[in-house]
């Protein structure tokens, strides 16, 4: 299985922070957002990862990141994002690089208490289709949120303004090689993007979308009080902990 970060976008929410530098390069405590999902991927023993972003300071993640040695990768790899497309239009990056096998994406600005090994075995060896995480949370219609019934996703709904559960689809997601092909076909949003909840709802109607939900604490870092937040519970708990 190969990774991706995907670490693109304006982040328009963290301005003017972000007038300078792309938002996944800001600190959350005491590393740069960026080290997080790489090592959430680390952790789930994938070192082979492609960082997709874009805007003007796509170079400052080659000088920071360099060839990923600091974090034992085998391979890590870049591509630039033109525009502002969305997340699976971004994701449509790197199928050259998949090469076929399955992947595991991270959104840039998720951070999370714990590790994904287990999600990432499980899927291993569910074969096919796609898994998501899920994570309990207080606002709701600020995510994708999905519906269960019978121990099934039925449902994802894009920041609904009256959400049927408080289950949140985080920006962990795992995909076979078809989620290239499912890509492909989708059409852009009101938003003008191309959405991942509808790659998501198109693994539904197939029938091999299957889910966890998140141990520990989660959070994005994509607004000025989720960063603060970030930064609080990476201080006082830790992050990507691998004894939990």
């Amino acid at each position: 299985m190969k990774g991706v970060v995907l670490a693109g976008g304006l982040g328009s929410r963290l301005y003017p922070l972000t007038k300078i530098t792309n938002k996944h390069l800001l600190p959350v405590f005491d590393k740069p957002m960026i080290y997080y999902p790489i090592q959430c991927l680390v952790n789930a023993g994938i070192d082979d990862i492609l960082i997709v972003t874009g805007g003007n300071s796509a170079g400052h993640f080659l000088q920071l990141l360099r060839n990923g040695s600091d974090f034992g990768l085998k391979r890590l790899n870049y591509a630039y994002q033109e525009g502002e497309g969305g997340i699976a239009d971004a994701l449509k990056l790197a199928e050259h690089f998949a090469e076929g096998d399955s992947i595991c994406v991270v959104l840039g600005d998720n951070i999370i208490e714990r590790n994904i090994k287990k999600a990432v075995a499980d899927f291993a060896r569910q074969g096919d289709g796609a898994k998501i995480l899920l994570k309990e949370v207080h606002d709701p219609q600020r995510f994708g949120v999905a519906t269960i019934e019978g121990g099934k996703v039925t449902k994802i709904v894009e920041k609904p303004k009256e959400p049927e559960t408080n289950l949140a689809v985080i920006g962990i997601y795992l995909y076979d090689p078809t989620v290239f092909e499912i890509c492909r076909t989708l059409k852009p949003s009101n938003r003008g993007e191309l959405e991942i909840t509808d790659v998501n709802n198109e693994y539904i109607r197939r029938g091999n979308l299957t889910y966890e939900v998140l141990q520990g604490w989660w959070t994005d870092a994509g607004t000025f009080e989720s960063l603060y937040r970030s930064a609080t519970l990476v201080r006082e708990n830790g992050a990507n902990r691998m004894d939990l």
